[in-house]
């Protein structure tokens, strides 16, 4: 069993910033790619940045230069810190994550909960 928790979500004027973090725990071989997608009220699940276990980095056109994706590996933790944020940014933010449980390296994909982020203009 693997769990995904994020933190870090809240409300925030537009031109702030925010610091998610994205922690698995539970039975945990190894950890592929983790990610973060963003969600608004009818509109599909969006990927918005991706780290690969092996240094690899992928960010979204829109938020280029604003949002930054990191991992700790030892702490099986990604983090997204988002600057200079837009209303248009405002979502749910879920976590996924590549896992594998044992030596096979046969990994599954997990979600967390969401977090929200907001924000005003």
């Amino acid at each position: 069993q693997v769990r995904l928790v994020e933190s870090g979500g809240g409300l925030v004027q537009a031109g702030g910033s925010l610091r998610l973090s994205c922690a698995a725990s539970g039975r945990i071989f190894s950890i592929d790619a983790m990610a973060w997608f963003r969600q608004v009220p009818g509109k599909q699940r969006e990927l918005v940045a991706a780290t690969t276990s092996g240094g690899g980095v992928m960010i979204t056109n829109s938020v280029q230069g604003r949002f930054t994706i990191s991992r700790d590996n030892a702490k099986n933790t990604v983090y997204l810190q988002m600057d200079s944020l837009k209303p248009e940014d405002t979502g749910v933010y879920f976590c996924n994550a590549g896992v594998a449980e044992d030596s096979t390296g046969h990994a599954r994909g997990y979600w967390g909960q969401g977090t929200q982020v907001t924000v005003s203009s």
